[in-house]
């Protein structure tokens, strides 16, 4: 028996803040999705219950968030309910801050999300700022990444200055959470983690070389995963 749901995709984040030059590209595709697509204010979310009925979360770019509090409780909720999830450009930071939170507990990552205070130390310029620029990466073999690419040399689209110390994220590199791609200085540019159905981040943005009808190869992975999310939904409601 064929089932088909309509899929629900949560996209987390400030719509329109700091004039981010990824949410007209994200709008501009999702018209043609066979999806529904939500805008989530990081503001309206308090708890994991808003996100319930959605079969997807992309954190999408625009950070410092309004409340980066809210987009942890939408990363975490992800993680924890086998969600299809992206986090693209400040997604990567909080996903990889979020994982450090909860499941490694580590002291510097405690309380990020409620006193922006905490989050500065954690944060460094990058040594080389691509303002919508290409710039070459290296993925690791045999990760979903790779598999995505069908390559594991690439070049891909930053739009940002700023990223999180390579203290750090060495130390929030472990268990289920692996780092995946690296810029020509071996700084981390993307993550996932393994025993997820869809569980990826990167600090470079495919939604800046995609258009509708021509979407980036990460993002049509991502999305098949929420339809496929979808439909595992709509056969357990009809089985139970």
């Amino acid at each position: 028996m064929s089932v088909h749901a309509q899929p629900r995709l949560a996209l987390v984040g400030d719509h329109g803040n700091h004039d981010e030059p990824s949410h007209p590209k994200i709008d501009a595709m999702r018209e043609q999705w066979d999806l529904t697509t939500e805008w989530i204010p990081t503001t309206e979310i308090s708890d994991a219950s808003f996100l319930d009925s959605f079969d997807g979360v992309w954190v999408v770019p625009g950070a410092p968030y309004f409340n980066q509090k809210g987009v942890h409780i939408a990363v975490r909720h992800a993680r924890e309910n086998q969600l299809p999830f992206l986090g693209t450009c400040g997604g990567f930071f909080s996903a990889l801050i979020e994982h450090a939170q909860n499941v490694l507990h580590l002291p510097e990552a405690i309380g990020v999300d409620e006193d922006p205070e905490k989050l500065m130390p954690l944060v460094t310029p990058l040594k080389c700022s691509f303002r919508g620029e290409k710039a070459p990466l290296r993925v690791a073999e045999n990760s979903r990444l790779a598999s995505i690419y069908g390559t594991t040399e690439v070049e891909e689209i930053f739009h940002c200055d700023y990223g999180l110390t390579d203290t750090f994220m060495d130390a929030a590199n472990q268990g289920s959470l692996q780092l995946s791609a690296w810029d020509i200085d071996g700084a981390p540019r993307a993550l996932e983690i393994e025993g997820h159905p869809f569980f990826m981040g990167s600090l470079f943005q495919p939604e800046l070389s995609s258009a509708p009808g021509a979407e980036h190869k990460i993002l049509k992975a991502f999305l098949a995963a929420v339809r496929a999310k979808a439909d595992t939904n709509a056969l357990s409601t009809l089985t139970s």
